[in-house]
C-alpha cells in the first residue's frame, strides 16, 4: 500500500424502518448515527405529546423532546441491554424534565397553547368547547406532579399500571394509589360541569 492510499472502512447499511429498538439501540452504541434517527423518528412524535400535554406549552414541549433524545445520543454507550425498554427510559426522561420545569417560580409561569379553530363548529359551539376543555386542562393542571404525570400516561398514552410504574420510578401500588386519588380530585372539581362535560365530548 502506497502512502497515498486511502483505506476504505466498510460503511454500514442504513437499518430498515421496522427494525427493532434494542437492535437499534446497539448500532448507536457503536456510534451509528443512522440507527439514530431511525429512533428518533420513530419516537418523537410521542415525547412532544406527552411532554405538551404535562406542560401545555408547545415551545417548551418541544425542547423537551428535543433535549430528551439528544441525552439518548450522548448517553448511547451507557445503554445495557434488557435493562429497561427505551421507550420507558425515554418517558421517565420527559417526565422528569417537565415536572422540572412546572416548578419554576411563579414569574416564569409557561404561557398558554391556543386550541386550533374547527370551521366545521359554529363561533358558540367552539367557545363553549374551549370552556369547558379549559376548565379541564385547569383542574388537571392543578394536580400534584406525580398525579397528573400518571393520569397523562394513563389517559393520553394508554400505559398500563405497571409501565406507568416503571416510567415513575415506583411501583405498581403506588400508581395506583395516585390515578385513585387523582381521579377523585378531578370529579370533585369537575362535579359542576358534569353536564357540560358529557354535551362537549358527545359533540367532539
Amino acid at each position: 500500500m502506497t502512502m497515498t492510499q486511502t483505506i476504505a472502512y466498510p460503511v454500514p447499511a442504513d437499518p430498515p424502518d421496522d427494525c427493532d429498538d434494542d437492535v437499534l439501540l446497539a448500532r448507536m452504541k457503536a456510534d451509528d448515527a443512522a440507527a439514530y434517527r431511525v429512533l428518533v423518528e420513530r419516537h418523537v412524535d410521542r415525547a412532544f405529546a406527552l411532554a405538551l400535554r404535562m406542560l401545555g406549552n408547545r415551545a417548551d414541549a418541544e425542547d423537551v423532546a428535543q433535549d430528551a433524545l439528544i441525552k439518548a445520543w450522548v448517553h448511547r454507550h451507557d445503554w445495557q441491554e434488557g435493562r429497561a425498554r427505551f421507550s420507558t427510559w425515554l418517558y421517565r426522561v420527559v417526565v422528569n424534565r417537565c415536572i422540572d420545569l412546572r416548578r419554576r417560580p411563579v414569574g416564569a409561569c409557561l404561557d398558554d397553547v391556543p386550541e386550533p379553530e374547527d370551521d366545521a363548529r359554529s363561533a358558540e359551539q367552539t367557545l363553549h368547547r374551549r370552556q369547558v376543555f379549559d376548565r379541564l386542562g385547569h383542574a388537571i393542571s392543578l394536580l400534584p406532579e406525580q398525579q397528573r404525570a400518571a393520569l397523562t400516561l394513563a389517559y393520553f398514552e394508554e400505559m398500563a399500571n405497571a409501565e406507568i410504574a416503571a416510567v415513575l420510578g415506583t411501583t405498581v401500588k403506588a400508581v395506583e394509589s395516585l390515578l385513585k386519588r387523582g381521579r377523585q380530585t378531578l370529579r370533585e372539581r369537575l362535579r359542576r360541569s358534569e353536564r357540560d362535560m358529557r354535551l362537549a365530548l358527545a359533540d367532539a
